[in-house]
């Protein structure tokens, strides 16, 4: 019990909260043992349930990917994803004047690409009125403040024919201190900001985990009309009091004139702006088109092996 009360010790003077003896004690009188001290200590807020709590707001770390998930990706960089070639006909086809056309401005992050960012989260809990046990997790995102459910009261997921959103249908599980989430039902979205598509057969797993005041989210993407392998993403957050959401009104406007019936595009091998990515980073097209093999360390070695490529 002593070595767990040190754990609650004020850094700036060595005291001992006196909540924090008072929870110790509390514990301790109930008969909860070592094991329940040293898991109010091991700094993992937890619910009545015993499952983490990951309500509150959650501001974003932009540490990982950062170019990509603020400027954007280049045009024609598919570097580093598991991409078939349909995935590729996609995006070198794919024509950024999609997002002037009306119909297509208002569209939200789908909830696979939605962490990417903006993505600052507000997350709150739906209790069953009578039991008050967590129905459900509410997940609200920064960029158009899209709100997620995911549902954790063993519901199934609807029939393969059912409405298919930008958020999808979720469900979740708590393994230990992760919960643990399955999301079918997904709108055809994107995987990255340049015309990489994810299709609406797509299956998306995650795993949230909160340490201290520090949030991550692993996510696994399976897509079996776009990817060869599972494409493996993760973001993190901190507990943040001051995030606050607003609503977002979109208006959709006409930006620029088109004619009737205009679709963005570009006809197969006649897009100019591919070229532009390998030539500024000095590679080969064939590395820009991305591929599964990129996602590992060996790799490198057939990177340097490659002619016009410049290995580091």
């Amino acid at each position: 019990m002593g070595g767990a009360l040190a754990k609650g010790a004020d850094a700036r003077g060595g005291c001992v909260h006196k909540s924090a003896i008072a929870a110790a004690l509390l514990l301790a009188s109930a008969g909860a043992g070592n094991a329940a001290l040293a898991q109010y200590f091991e700094g993992k807020p937890r619910l009545a349930q015993g499952e983490v709590d990951l309500t509150g707001g959650w501001l974003q770390k932009f540490h990982q990917d950062s170019h990509e998930r603020k400027e954007g990706p280049a045009i024609g960089d598919y570097t580093g994803l598991p991409v078939n070639d349909d995935a590729r006909l996609r995006a070198n086809t794919w024509d950024p004047d999609k997002w002037t056309v009306p119909e297509h401005q208002c569209e939200p992050h789908p909830a696979d690409y939605g962490p990417h960012g903006p993505a600052n989260l507000q997350i709150s809990k739906i209790l069953d009125p009578h039991s008050l046990k967590t129905v459900a997790i509410q997940v609200i995102v920064g960029w158009m403040v899209p709100v997620r459910t995911i549902w954790l009261d063993g519901r199934p997921h609807p029939s393969a024919n059912a409405a298919h959103t930008w958020m999808g249908f979720s469900t979740g599980h708590w393994e230990g201190d992760t919960l643990i989430v399955e999301t079918t039902h997904l709108k055809e979205g994107w995987i990255r900001r340049n015309g990489v598509a994810r299709s609406d057969k797509a299956r998306l797993t995650e795993y949230w985990m909160r340490h201290d005041d520090v949030l991550t989210l692993v996510s696994i993407v399976n897509d079996p009309v776009y990817l060869t392998e599972p494409l493996m993403r993760s973001w993190s957050w901190t507990l943040d009091p001051g995030v606050h959401m607003t609503p977002y009104t979109c208006e959709a406007k006409v930006e620029v004139d088109r004619p009737q019936g205009f679709v963005a595009h570009w006809l197969p091998g006649t897009n100019p702006n591919l070229k532009e990515f390998p030539e500024k980073m000095h590679l080969p097209e064939s590395v820009a088109q991305g591929g599964a093999d990129q996602m590992y360390p060996e790799y490198q070695d057939v990177l340097k092996a490659l002619p016009g490529a410049v290995a580091k």
